[in-house]
């Protein structure tokens, strides 16, 4: 985020020097260019650069998924105050899911031990364990046991009661189950 502010500032001073080169010339011509063309581009570099990292910012981070992440869902949003939202929703949150290193059960191929990674512009990206059931189809939280803790995760699913279903074309779903 502080990269992003430095280069925030970098955009305001390159357009506020794009602005003066413009002054300086219409002196060569002769005439004079308002007072506040200045500040105008400096603010234009600072809303293009800010609207053109909003709009990258998935892009970006999908890039730097490892290999076996995959994205499973995307948050669009379009909010009043960003008016170019509406033009062109922006992806502001996504999961995406390990299913490269999902984990069926020994005793019952039918549950998963994945994780979904939670990613939010401008928030640290937040892991969830979840345990997913091919057969309901449902998905739990999976709290990771403690260390002195013999809980296996057949005996956590057993135990849980926070079952939320889980469509079956749900794109969750279907990348944990159907790789199965």
């Amino acid at each position: 985020m502080l990269f992003e502010f430095i280069a925030t500032i970098a955009a305001a001073f390159g357009m506020a020097g794009l602005a003066l080169v413009i002054t300086h010339l219409s002196k060569l011509a002769g005439k004079r260019a308002p007072r506040w063309l200045v500040p105008l581009f400096a603010a234009i570099g600072i809303f293009g650069f800010q609207i053109h990292q909003e709009y990258n910012w998935y892009q970006q981070q999908v890039a730097k998924l490892p290999e076996g992440v995959e994205v499973v869902k995307t948050a669009e949003s379009v909010v009043w105050f960003r008016p170019w939202s509406y033009l062109k929703p922006q992806v502001l949150r996504f999961i995406a899911a390990d299913i490269g290193n999902a984990v069926p059960q020994v005793d019952n191929p039918n549950i998963h031990l994945v994780n979904l990674y939670l990613f939010e512009r401008r928030r640290s990206v937040q892991q969830m364990p979840q345990v997913i059931d091919c057969k309901a189809p449902a998905r739990a939280d999976y709290v990771i046991p403690e260390a002195n803790s013999t809980l296996t995760i057949d005996e956590h699913v057993k135990k849980t009661t926070m079952w939320r279903p889980l469509e079956k074309n749900d794109p969750l779903f279907i990348s944990i189950c159907n790789e199965t």
